[in-house]
């Protein structure tokens, strides 16, 4: 099994390089997921976030990709931001690909999920009001 796309990064994010990393001839469907940074949380404007991660997380990305490739048999690759980011940029891409859509969106999910689960990546917000919290910890 060749090694699986997982990145963490503080540069911006490739999205065509996780895209291609899930791409073959066999793919009738390629999904690719944005998690975007928003203005908003709880009811609360957000100004912007910081993500901050264990010096091992991209390990435990990879992990996640490895875990989602054997459950499904689907090529599946992901890319994970971190540092400090504004409304709108990229923070997560995740990508699957498979002979039909329905599996790709399934595989997909699945690899998000899990890296929200697993990977020790955390967030910072920072709201307008000038409080700012950490989520997830």
């Amino acid at each position: 099994m060749p090694e699986p796309y997982a990145l963490v990064s503080d540069l911006p994010l490739d999205e065509a390089a996780v895209r291609r990393a899930v791409e073959s001839d066999a793919s009738g469907a390629v999904v690719v997921f944005h998690g975007i940074v928003r203005d908003h949380d709880g009811g609360r404007s957000v100004r912007s976030l910081d993500y901050r991660a264990h010096p091992d997380a991209e390990r435990f990305l990879a992990d996640c990709v490895r875990r989602i490739t054997e459950e499904t048999g689907l090529a599946v690759a992901a890319a994970h931001r971190v540092g400090d980011l504004r409304i709108g940029d990229v923070a997560l891409v995740a990508a699957a690909g498979a002979g039909h859509r329905a599996e790709a969106f399934d595989a997909c999910e699945r690899l998000v999920e899990l890296i929200k689960r697993e990977v020790p990546i955390w967030k910072r917000q920072h709201f307008d009001d000038g409080v700012s919290e950490w989520v997830g910890l």
